[in-house]
């Protein structure tokens, strides 16, 4: 699978705010924007209004019928806002379908009616009127709608094929795309704790069932070989990865190269996966040598994140992914981590969705997201990838980067409290050298300043080999 390429088309009524979240979503993910009721007033060379008073309704939807569907059949991938009675036209409602991910930007109609009151469109004139008409056309953008979106994050998420909702699990058979057979995989203990819910949701179509091991046993090539050969399903297939970020990183590896490529669905349970490694496409398994250094971009069909489902955790695996969280608000310049669970979640994944969309193959600002993450993997990789969790190394490699960069380590000591880990310390500066963000041996890290992160930056080895030293227990 690759990166969505569809337009992003936004509908609603008047009074919406289509153009004003349009514009955001369109920045936010590294689309052109398009207003597609002043490219009509444009190719009409007159207000909709004064045309609407010379010819008449009909003689309007007409042409604002032509330039949406020319809009849509543009091969150039954008962020459409459309009219507010465009989709009444059956034209426009195909090209959508066909064109398109639709994304209804839902608004109160007396919010709406308030937004647009005296401000001269022809069919805001009279509120009684106005309402009717709402009420009118709201079945017809439920039926176009691939999504519902209240803010930019919910476009966003929507963009990048991510669902979030509270007891999505239960739902997981209709949204998992298509209608192939599904190969659900696990490990035994998220198997026996969610494992029969989302069984039930995915019959008729699952077909079958593996294991993988707990942790980062599951991203070995002996692991890899044992669910490869399992598996059964046909170039139709879909594999669902319930599981942590382990489970989503090996399955989504498996589903990119089992038969060249089947699709997949991540079912991230755990708080790492569902803010970080369940989103994005990117899948690997690790070598003695490094983590991460086998695996492929392959973008999720659907990601499925059901926030409920981390009311299982235990305390110790919620600090687990508390240390991406405590990342990602580090890049975005905002406490997340002070958010409940649910929009904690959201805003999280937002957030590294809008980066993904924008860099899908993390050849730019995409490396971002690895804040930390050299330091992190070099510890995990000392460590043999026992007795110091990815939770752990992340939140000392992020301590480390903030005193490269000269920032308050504040959040991340109140908040993680990460402390200094028994490693060896020659193998752990082996590893930094041998992680993907090394240029031609040369160590290229995420810093952060006061115009926000900056990649690949040139650090002096006696820096970096300091910053690690610190982190490591005498």
């Amino acid at each position: 699978m690759s990166v969505p390429t569809r337009h992003v088309a936004l509908v609603g009524f008047m009074g919406a705010g289509k153009t004003t979240l349009g514009e955001e979503v369109a920045r936010r993910i590294g689309l052109p924007f398009r207003d597609l009721d002043r490219e009509v007033e444009v190719a009409l060379g007159t207000s909709i209004g004064e045309f609407f008073a010379a010819e008449g309704e009909e003689a309007f939807r007409a042409r604002e019928a032509d330039a949406t569907v020319a809009a849509l059949r543009d091969p150039r991938p954008a962020v459409l806002a459309l009219g507010g009675g465009a989709i009444t036209l059956e034209p426009v409602r195909d090209a959508l379908r066909e064109r398109a991910l639709t994304v209804l930007v839902d608004v109160d109609p007396e919010t709406a009616w308030q937004r647009v009151e005296g401000s001269g469109r022809p069919l805001a004139r009279e509120r009684t009127a106005f309402l009717a008409l709402y009420e009118q056309r709201a079945p017809l953008y439920r039926e176009v709608a691939d999504a519902v979106a209240r803010d930019a994050d919910d476009v966003v998420l929507a963009a990048a094929a991510v669902h979030v909702e509270r007891g999505a699990l239960r739902r997981l058979g209709s949204l998992v795309p298509g209608d192939g057979p599904v190969a659900l995989v696990s490990d035994a203990h998220v198997a026996g704790i969610h494992g029969m819910d989302a069984q039930l949701a995915l019959a008729p179509r699952l077909a079958e069932t593996h294991e993988l091991p707990s942790g980062e046993e599951a991203k070995t090539l002996a692991a890899l070989d044992r669910l490869w050969q399992a598996l059964r399903l046909d170039r139709r297939g879909t594999i669902v990865a319930l599981g942590g970020g382990c489970t989503t990183d090996a399955a989504g590896f498996a589903a990119a190269t089992y038969l060249r490529g089947v699709a997949w669905v991540p079912v991230p349970t755990s708080l790492v996966a569902q803010v970080d490694a369940a989103i994005g496409g990117k899948t690997a398994v690790d070598l003695p040598q490094g983590k991460n250094l086998v695996g492929a971009f392959h973008w999720p069909a659907r990601t499925v994140i059901d926030p409920a489902l981390l009311e299982t955790l235990p305390e110790a695996q919620r600090r687990e992914g508390l240390a991406e969280v405590v990342k990602t608000g580090l890049l975005a310049g905002e406490p997340l981590w002070e958010l409940p669970d649910d929009e904690l979640v959201r805003r999280c994944a937002a957030f590294k969705a809008a980066v993904c969309l924008r860099d899908p193959r993390d050849e730019g600002e995409r490396k971002i997201l690895n804040l930390g993450h050299t330091f992190a993997h070099a510890l995990e990789a000392a460590a043999g990838y026992e007795g110091v969790t990815h939770g752990q190394a992340v939140a000392l490699g992020l301590l480390a980067a903030l005193r490269l960069s000269g920032r308050d380590t504040g959040p991340v000591e109140e908040i993680l409290r990460p402390k200094p880990v028994r490693v060896d310390r020659e193998r752990a500066w082996r590893a930094m050298h041998r992680d993907k963000k090394a240029v031609g041996g040369e160590l290229r890290l995420v810093l952060l300043d006061d115009d926000g992160p900056r990649w690949d930056v040139p650090v002096a080895p006696a820096d970096a080999r300091r910053a690690l030293d610190a982190l490591i227990a005498r």
